[in-house]
């Protein structure tokens, strides 16, 4: 009790911030998009169901619209084919314990302004471990890109006549986070975590395929990613419980010093 106790007296002290990363969530909000051939997910609509009137004099509501994955959300395992046999893999029956785990972030911002397209290497990695220490065991790694710096939708799909152009992991990258360090997943400030020309990868979305392969969760449409330290604060990442979801948007907050 007394650490609970602690807690909370650090942040009404200020010595500890609560950090929102979660984009603004409604019908303005962009979403990926996809081939032709395949199925597009809605963006989000919403329609008053009463507020204070004939429908409803006391109270306002309504009902919404949208993809799992939309906006500021979160990839379970079952999202991806490599990740569909595992047990505990949807929305509802993932434990929660597994929502909560340290943030590395990690800061690429200079890079992404020099080359849109920029891999995070495991080069990269270990460097910033050589600096920060090694990424612990059930860890969320945020990629810090300045990417939601893009408030206009166009800039932020960055959609080109070959298609979207962003930043990401490489497969090897994804492979060294998942496999040796066995963090909970990764987080992006991007539309999805995969880089935007992982379509045309080999294999395609090798972060997704990856990740959701050994059973890791992605973050996709995080902001705020300056306002935390490269190591000390804690994420707390809980989707909603969708019976059989694959996804779900999400309000993400860390725990950070102050």
């Amino acid at each position: 009790m007394s650490v609970l106790a602690d807690l909370i007296a650090s942040l009404d002290s200020g010595e500890l911030k609560i950090v929102d990363l979660t984009q603004p969530l409604g019908p303005d909000t962009p979403v990926i998009g996809l081939p032709p051939i395949f199925a597009s997910s809605p963006g989000v609509s919403m329609d008053v169901i009463s507020r204070y009137d004939d429908k409803g004099p006391g109270w306002y509501w309504n009902t919404i619209r949208m993809g799992e994955h939309t906006g500021t959300h979160f990839d379970a395992p079952v999202h991806w084919i490599t990740g569909k046999d595992f047990p505990d893999n949807r929305c509802d029956t993932i434990p929660v314990r597994r929502f909560v785990g340290p943030a590395c972030v990690i800061d690429v911002t200079a890079d992404v302004a020099k080359n849109e397209d920029f891999l995070l290497m495991p080069d990269h990695m270990t460097a910033w471990e050589k600096q920060h220490g090694p990424i612990p065991r059930g860890a969320w790694v945020l990629l810090r890109t300045g990417w939601s710096k893009r408030t206009d939708p166009a800039k932020f799909l960055n959609v080109k006549t070959d298609g979207p152009h962003s930043p990401g992991f490489h497969r090897s990258t994804s492979e060294l986070l998942a496999k040796d360090r066995d963090v909970l997943g990764v987080g992006v400030e991007t539309v999805g975590t995969d880089a935007g020309q992982a379509g045309t990868f080999d294999p395609p979305f090798p972060n997704h395929s990856t990740m959701h392969g050994n059973g890791k969760f992605g973050l996709a449409s995080l902001c705020n990613l300056e306002q935390l330290p490269a190591t000390g604060a804690v994420v707390i990442a809980a989707p909603l419980k969708i019976v059989d979801g694959s996804g779900s948007p999400l309000r993400v907050l860390a725990i950070s010093p102050a």
